[in-house]
This record gives structure tokens, sequence and C-alpha cells, in this order.
């Protein structure tokens, strides 16, 4: 996520050196698919033990969340339907709004015994059918990733972000106020601090950033709408 930002911060960085216009307006950018999905490959699937693989394909205002997760002898995929309502991010606040747009669906599955798997898809019934809400949110919730409220997704970062220094010093260059998802692509805009992004930085990147313009692709789900 940290190189995710250092990109973030080096696009509008080159942006604002070539504007001829006032550092004050909004700049926009944008960031591949195949570049968000390898950040979330060496940032969440990398470092979170259970889930095997997790990426997203990108559409005209919506995405399609894949994630692969084997816990306890059940190895599943699922995916789910987002739109992204609102990002924000600087030094104070670091925050992704998501909109649930479908309910979750099973892709595959096994299991270690049928008992398990019983339990699988009558836990998923029971959400989806006897109350009426899909299971997603509430796991994620319990696990403290995100907090929903009002049947929105709010994951919040900054819980994360505010232990790293380095994390902070980035975001006190730039301010994305707003984000949407196209084809293939995020479309971010942003403002800077053009003085404290042009001052050297007290804290080191990691020396493998990714670049969108040389990292390896990962392997897509076919989409099927």
């Amino acid at each position: 996520m940290q190189t995710l930002i250092s990109s973030v911060v080096k696009r509008l960085r080159k942006v604002y050196l070539k504007a001829e216009e006032f550092i004050e307006e909004e700049r926009e950018f944008s960031l591949s698919q195949v570049f968000v999905n390898a950040t979330m490959e060496r940032y969440v699937v990398e470092k979170v033990e259970i889930i095997k693989d997790l990426h997203a394909d990108l559409y005209d205002g919506w995405l399609r969340l894949y994630a692969t997760i084997d816990v306890k002898g059940l190895h599943t995929t699922l995916s789910v339907d987002l739109k992204l309502l609102q990002m924000e991010m600087n030094k104070d606040v670091q925050l992704m709004v998501f909109e649930q747009i479908s309910n979750t669906q099973v892709i595959e599955a096994e299991f270690k015994n049928i008992f398990q798997k019983w339990g699988f898809y009558i836990a998923i019934w029971y959400f989806q059918k006897f109350k009426d809400e899909d299971p997603l949110g509430k796991i994620l919730e319990h696990f403290e990733v995100v907090t929903v409220k009002d049947e929105l997704l709010y994951l919040d970062l900054n819980r994360w972000f505010s232990k790293k220094p380095s994390i902070i010093e980035t975001l006190s260059k730039v301010h994305v106020n707003r984000a949407r998802v196209r084809p293939a692509e995020l479309i971010v805009w942003g403002n800077v601090n053009l003085a404290a992004i042009l001052s050297p930085s007290n804290h080191e990147y990691d020396d493998d950033e990714l670049d969108d313009t040389v990292v390896t692709p990962i392997q897509q789900k076919d989409p099927k709408k």
C-alpha cells in the first residue's frame, strides 16, 4: 500500500512540474488494473496467511473483487461486486467507502468433509435468504477489516498507516480527493503540497517499489456479469 501511495505522489509530482497552471488546481491521473492488483498481491496476499489470492477486475464505475481463502480445510474462491463511493487520503484521513452491489458469489469451493460443506452453504443461505443480508460485510467487520454502517463498507486505513511514519510523511505531500473506477484503471484526482513534495524525504521507500509499467500482470478471472 505504501508503494501505491508513493506512486500517487510521484505521478502528481510529474504532472505538476509539467503544468503551467497554478498548483492549487486539482489534477487527475490513472493507475492501471495490473498495478492495483500487484499492490494487493504484495501487501495483502503475501502477508495474510489465509488469503491465497486477491485481485479485482475494474469496469466502468464498479469493480469485481475475487478472494481465494484457505482456512481449516476450507478452500474457496469468492467474488463480489463493489462500487467505490469515496476515496480520501492525506496525512490525517485515509478512508475508502464501498457500496456492495451484488451478493457474494461462490466461484469454487473444496471442503475437508461433508459437514463443513453443509455448514458453509447453510451459513450463506441463512444470511442471504433468511436475514436478507450478505455475509461479506459481517465477516470483514468481525475481523476488524471494515466498519459496516448504513449498508456501506468503510475501510479506514489509519489504524495501520498511523504506525508507519514513512507512509504518513508521504501522505503529507498529497491530498487525494476522490477516485473513480474505469475499465482496467483507477482514475484519481488530487492536489499536492509542492513544498513538501520537492523536499528530501526523512524515510526511504522500499528499493523494490512497484511500477505499473514493469510489474508482471496477474492472471485475471474471466468476467461473468
